[in-house]
């Protein structure tokens, strides 16, 4: 017989752990399994962290259906991250038109949150135009919408959004994750 008091006690991994861990979600096998437990924590980030919705982990290009270099995670921010300069003139003069007409007192500017890709990575890696250029010819403009989410509104596409972008999610050995929008090509500077 073995005594109690001798035994270690088990070691139970957080939930967080658990999650990321969890290959069940992921079915890919084209991608290393610490590129897919990394897609996981950026969606677990972005969901409790900073309330994003209709979150997925995509393994395979919408465009090609080919794998994409690394998963990539897509969702609806909780508001938009990246208004054209352009837009934001033509958001500012209709918010000036209903302030003068008397239905708003206060110049209220708020642009509808739009579906975005983020690209998961590690600070600790180098990344080139050559390998950037290939996460963007593999993906479209906009992400597909989740197909367990509800049908999507009749609205039309931004005409605004005129570049394919990603939102590049840098996470470092501490758990820190710090977010950069990236733009295929050039972009016309905001204006502040």
């Amino acid at each position: 017989m073995t005594s109690l008091a001798n035994s270690k006690p088990a070691i139970v991994p957080s939930p967080l752990q658990s999650f990321v861990s969890d290959p069940a979600p992921l079915t890919s096998t084209t991608h290393l399994p610490n590129e897919q437990s990394l897609a996981r924590q950026i969606l677990h980030n972005l969901q409790y962290q900073h309330y994003w919705t209709d979150l997925q982990v995509h393994t395979h290009s919408p465009v090609t259906n080919e794998p994409l270099p690394r998963p990539l995670v897509s969702g609806l921010s909780a508001q938009r991250l990246y208004v054209h300069p352009d837009e934001q003139v033509e958001l500012l003069k209709k918010a000036d038109s209903r302030k003068k007409a008397g239905e708003s007192n206060t110049l209220d500017v708020k642009a509808q949150p739009e579906r975005e890709w983020i690209l998961p990575t590690r600070l600790n890696e180098k990344w080139t135009l050559r390998r950037l250029a290939a996460v963007f010819d593999a993906i479209s403009m906009v992400p597909p919408a989740f197909e367990a989410s509800a049908p999507e509104q009749e609205t039309p596409a931004n005409p605004w959004r005129t570049t394919k972008r990603v939102v590049l999610g840098t996470v470092d050995s501490d758990s820190t994750v710090v977010y950069y929008i990236v733009h295929d090509g050039i972009v016309k500077p905001r204006q502040n």
